[in-house]
């Protein structure tokens, strides 16, 4: 029969007090959760210096280039013409035009009630007429285009107008000197922009409310 008492004579000093304070720490951890029991069993927890987790520490700092205006995010400038779209309507009765100045471009703004009429944005060079009397036609500015828009029109078959707004801005903008119609006549209707100097344009379309957007570079 084999004798299960444990001799304490037997064990050695050491190893008796070893196993003393074993036991005492042991009773004193009473109501550890599993986490914190975890934790003393393996590594000590961090402490309130420690580096934060990995997810935390990859954040970046905000940057200057994080508060820039982001006009990355709306495509490149072009700076050859001319700049075409086919649309999305083969007529489109112009309900507004806007202009505005934002950093580090000029904004054109035409609004359209469905859809988005074919255009041409392309270099115009004086003497300009109006459409389709072929009267002069004053653009100030040492630099100008044309926005020909291709069943873009105010004009309604009932012969009143879908915009009444102005058809002669002059902003004086940082480049964008004057915009003036030009003409609205069988259902093509064109613009003329004249500018302080040469500049690539950026020419973006919006849906609701449709809308055909120019931007001119500083």
């Amino acid at each position: 029969m084999i004798n299960r008492t444990v001799n304490r004579a037997g064990i050695p000093g050491a190893l008796l007090a070893f196993l003393l304070l074993t036991a005492c720490s042991g009773a004193g951890t009473g109501s550890l959760s599993p986490t914190a029991s975890a934790s003393v069993a393996g590594s000590m927890p961090p402490t309130p210096d420690a580096t934060p987790p990995s997810s935390e520490a990859a954040s970046p700092a905000p940057s200057s280039e994080a508060s820039a205006e982001p006009t990355s995010n709306l495509g490149p400038f072009a700076c050859a013409f001319p700049v075409e779209g086919a649309g999305t309507a083969d007529r489109a009765q112009l309900t507004d035009v806007r202009v505005g100045q934002h950093d580090g471009y000029d904004r054109i703004v035409f609004e359209f009630d469905a859809g988005i009429p074919p255009y041409a944005v392309s270099v115009a060079t004086p003497p300009f007429t109006a459409d389709p009397s072929g009267l002069p036609l004053e653009v100030d500015g040492t630099y100008a285009w044309q926005a020909v828009l291709e069943g873009g029109t105010k004009m309604l078959p009932d012969g009143s107008s879908s915009y009444t707004g102005s058809t002669d801005f002059t902003p004086g903008f940082a480049r964008l000197v004057e915009l003036v119609e030009g003409g609205d006549f069988e259902a093509v209707s064109t613009w003329y922009a004249g500018m302080s100097a040469e500049s690539c344009i950026r020419v973006i379309t919006l849906d609701d409310p449709a809308r055909l957007v120019i931007d001119i570079e500083h």
